[in-house]
Formats: C-alpha cells, structure tokens, sequence
C-alpha cells in the first residue's frame, strides 16, 4: 500500500463504521451534514478528491467532470446504480468507476414482494382504518383484496433482483414469467420454472402483476409509456423498486384516475422526490420513500464494497466492481 493516502470525499453521510475505516485508511473528507452537496459543492468535490463518493442524490455529468482537477482518478459509487453518472464522460477522461452490485439484492427484493403483498391484500388501506378508528367489525365483502397464490407475475429484468424476486413469488405459489435482454441459463429457468418472453408487449398484456427490476439507461427510459400501460389488463398490479424513470409517470397517474389499472406499488419516482401529484391520495396506491437497500445490513456492505474497491485501485489492481459502458 502506498504510504500517502488517497485524497477521497463522500458526498453524503455513510455508517459510522464505514466513515471511520475511510478516516482509517484515507485522507477522507466526510459530509456531517448528510444535506445534498449543491453544484457548486460538487464542483469543488471534484477539483480536489482523487476519489469521489458519490450516492444516487448526485448529478455526475459531462459538464461537472469538465471541472475536475488532474488529480480525480476514481469515482466509487455508493450504490448498485449508476444512471445519475455519465459513464461515457468519465471513462472518455480515464476514469475508474465502480459500484457495489450484489450487496442489497435480497433487501430490494424483500421490498418488491412486500410491495406485492401490500397493494394485493390492501395493507396499508386497513392499517390506516386502524389507525384513524374507524374499524367497526368483520363482514364478509369489505376491503377484500386479491390472492396470490396462482397468479402470473411478469417480472422485467431477470438479474440478481429479478431472480430473488422470483423465488420470493414461486414460494408463495405464484407463475414466474419474464422479459430480459436475453434468457437466462437453462439451470435458473428450471429452479424458477419461469417462461421467458422476448416481445415485453406480449408479456404485458397476459400478467396479473408486473415488477419493474431493471436498470435504467437510454434504451429503457419511459419503458412503461403511456401505450405499454394500456396492455395492461384492468386487474393488474403494477410494482417498481427499480428507477423511476422506468415509467411515464404522467401516464401512470391518469390510467390510475380512470380505473385502467388495478393497484400500484412504488418506492421509486421518475423526478424524485417529487411524486406526480395524481398518485397521492389514492387508496389503491402504495408508495414508498425510496427504501429498497435501507436495512443496517445492506448499507453497511454497500460501504464495505466502496472501501475494498477504492484499496483495490490504490494498491494498482483493477476493482472487481468497475463499470464500464459496454455493462449499461
């Protein structure tokens, strides 16, 4: 290890115990504050760091690595996505860029079926009759939501968290089916008994539940749009703890004002945190504020990820979790 320590500023307030083995192990700057850092705090992060610790809140684009110093070398993401980084622009000015992918897949996909569960049975519908008094005794036909069991989930994106997810709903007797990029090994479709559908448009219009589970990018920006979400069927429940983006919000919202879908589950908005106006309010929508790795455990290995990828650079070795753009 070298004996000068990398120059590495976090951007936000991580774990204690990741703050202290970064005070430990680098000259590191911490964000006490844990508020935002605005532009121009950005911009002076990133004229003096040789190692930038970004989280999802920050804007990493062309014209903010313009004004980066010589000196920044990396940028270690804390967090599985990258989409709030232009990874074309970093790597054009030779930069390594990491991640921390794996960590908090059983987190999100617990949130994904919770979801599931939650906007299915209308959970948070009779938890807030609970709360507010109002609850008068069982009857047979009231608050009745849909059961699971035998029920068709199309989940888009089969990766580490669609597949998580997938045996999370093969448990609770639910039919697996997906859209991907490509189809998964032979062995995954065996233990998932899932079908695979390459036209999502075909999927779409046949499921009783759809998760989102996919990355966003170019490609998959406004991938529900208004005309994907007239596939679905009237009964259906939408679920995305994916990137809001995914979605047409606008669109969304109106098919939920006019009855044209079923019940929506979100932790992930397209202009977060601002949500669309037209899904507050609504008893057959459940949101969520953007908690999909928020348990102890996952934030504190998301940290553990950063640190190793930041030793493995400093020590000359190439990070095992580098981004590339050919991996978007």
């Amino acid at each position: 290890m070298s004996a000068r320590r990398l120059k590495v500023v976090l951007t936000r307030r991580l774990p204690d115990a990741v703050e202290t083995r970064a005070r430990e192990l680098f000259d590191a700057e911490l964000n006490l504050t844990d508020r935002p850092m605005d532009r121009a705090a950005l911009e002076a992060a990133v004229r003096r760091a040789e190692v930038l610790v970004p989280t999802i809140t920050d804007v990493i684009d062309a014209d903010l690595l313009a004004e980066a110093g010589p000196q920044l070398k990396m940028i270690a993401n804390f967090g599985a996505g990258v989409d709030h980084i232009d990874i074309d622009a970093a790597v054009g000015r030779g930069l390594i860029v990491t991640n921390t992918p794996g960590v908090l897949t059983e987190d999100t996909a617990d949130l994904a079926m919770a979801l599931i569960l939650a906007v299915s049975r209308r959970i948070v519908e009779g938890a807030t009759v609970m709360a507010e008094g109002r609850f008068e005794g069982w009857t047979p036909t009231w608050m009745c939501g849909r059961k699971l069991w035998g029920k068709r989930l199309g989940i888009v994106g089969m990766g580490r968290i669609g597949q998580a997810l997938a045996r999370r709903a093969r448990a609770f007797g639910m039919q697996v089916h997906y859209h991907n990029r490509k189809p998964v090994p032979d062995m995954i479709v065996e233990e998932l008994g899932a079908t695979y559908w390459e036209d999502l448009d075909q999927m779409l219009a046949r499921m009783d539940l759809i998760s989102l589970n996919c990355p966003a990018t170019r490609e998959t920006h406004h991938l529900l749009s208004a005309a994907r979400l007239d596939r679905l069927q009237p009964h259906a429940i939408l679920i995305n703890t994916a990137r809001g983006e995914l979605i047409d919000e606008t669109a969304l919202a109106e098919r939920v004002r006019s009855g044209r879908i079923a019940g929506v589950g979100l932790d992930v908005y397209e202009h977060e945190p601002a949500v669309h106006p037209g899904l507050l309010g609504q008893a057959n929508v459940v949101l969520l504020p953007h908690l999909g790795s928020a348990t102890l455990e996952a934030r504190q290995d998301m940290g553990d990820r950063v640190i190793a990828n930041i030793l493995t650079f400093q020590n000359g070795h190439r990070p095992a979790d580098r981004v590339i753009p050919a991996m978007l």
